[in-house]
């Protein structure tokens, strides 16, 4: 009897083993990401492309914004997180480790009911005048962006709510000032900011390119408009300038920077460390080659292969 007893222990503890073991593995096939609004259209399509080729790998996405992003790769409450912004130093010095994975641009946006919408469309506005608007506030009215004389219809200013890339980089663009510096409505997350800027007639805001441009259609969504930058500040929008017609025209102008960089910039994965599933590891080394072939359809822009080159020598 006591020999049958040891013998169904054992049993049940090696039986408890190989359930562990095949638990483990299970769980080392399960990746999850959160994160950044702009990353997050292009994150799920290489999702669901990976998975159809990997079908014992389970890809879990969620947006937040860049900085839960970077919060919960570094609390390891996801494997990985969406980043839009560049890695600070003080992000590094916690741990952070940072991969490029393709390219992409903040737009400064305005609803298509706008009362001044035909002028600015070809006077556009200038890196002053969106300081004005956004940091100074010397400029309140839209009225004033087409003539000086007038102030009229008062402007709407949005900002985000949550941390995030797209405010980051905006900001930056504006003489190197950060997200707490600009002024406006706060509203969460980039479809929060599109929808809002559809909904006010005298709104400007700012939007990443995948929620202005309808991927399938390559046109812009229904109500929302982009304000083109007057680069040259010469008063009206060039031949050159005019790069915001149709999905390939913006993302052929972040390409050969004909669209100011920042406002453009680099996506990111971060994690805590070199990340330390297989899984994981696997995942990223399949978007910077055979997951490429995805970012043009979906309104992204590829790295070039020196940039793809040195990113995935980060994995060894």
């Amino acid at each position: 009897m006591k020999k049958l007893f040891l013998m169904l222990a054992g049993f049940a503890l090696l039986s408890g083993l190989f359930y562990n073991c095949a638990g483990s593995g299970e769980q080392d096939k399960t990746i999850t990401i959160s994160g950044a609004f702009a990353l997050y259209p292009m994150a799920v399509v290489w999702a669901e492309e990976y998975q159809k080729i990997n079908p014992d790998v389970r890809i879990d996405i969620s947006a937040g914004g860049a900085g839960k992003g970077m919060t919960d790769a570094l609390n390891e409450m996801a494997d990985l997180g969406m980043y839009s912004k560049e890695v600070s130093q003080e992000e590094v010095d916690k741990g952070a480790w940072k991969i490029a994975l393709t390219k992409d641009a903040v737009l400064p946006t305005i609803s298509v009911d706008n009362p001044y919408y035909n002028e600015l469309m070809t006077k556009g506005m200038t890196k002053q005048e969106f300081i004005d608007v956004f940091l100074t506030e010397k400029i309140t009215s839209w009225g004033y962006i087409i003539d000086s004389t007038k102030n009229d219809e008062k402007i709407n200013v949005y900002n985000r709510s949550d941390a995030c890339g797209a405010a980051e980089m905006w900001a930056k663009y504006m003489g190197g000032k950060k997200q707490e510096d600009l002024k406006g409505i706060g509203v969460f997350g980039d479809p929060g900011m599109a929808d809002a800027i559809k909904k006010d007639k005298n709104a400007i805001g700012f939007n990443n390119v995948a929620y202005v441009f309808d991927v399938k259609t390559r046109k812009k969504y229904a109500g929302i408009d982009v304000i083109p930058i007057d680069i040259n500040e010469n008063g009206t929008i060039d031949p050159e300038e005019k790069v915001y017609n149709t999905l390939e025209d913006i993302v052929k102008a972040i390409k050969s920077g004909a669209y100011p960089s920042p406002p453009a910039r680099d996506l990111y994965f971060v994690s805590k460390g070199l990340p330390k599933k297989q899984a994981v590891k696997d995942f990223i080394k399949w978007i910077l080659t055979d997951g490429q072939k995805f970012v043009d359809e979906a309104g992204y822009v590829m790295l070039t292969e020196e940039q793809l080159k040195a990113e995935l020598k980060k994995l060894e």
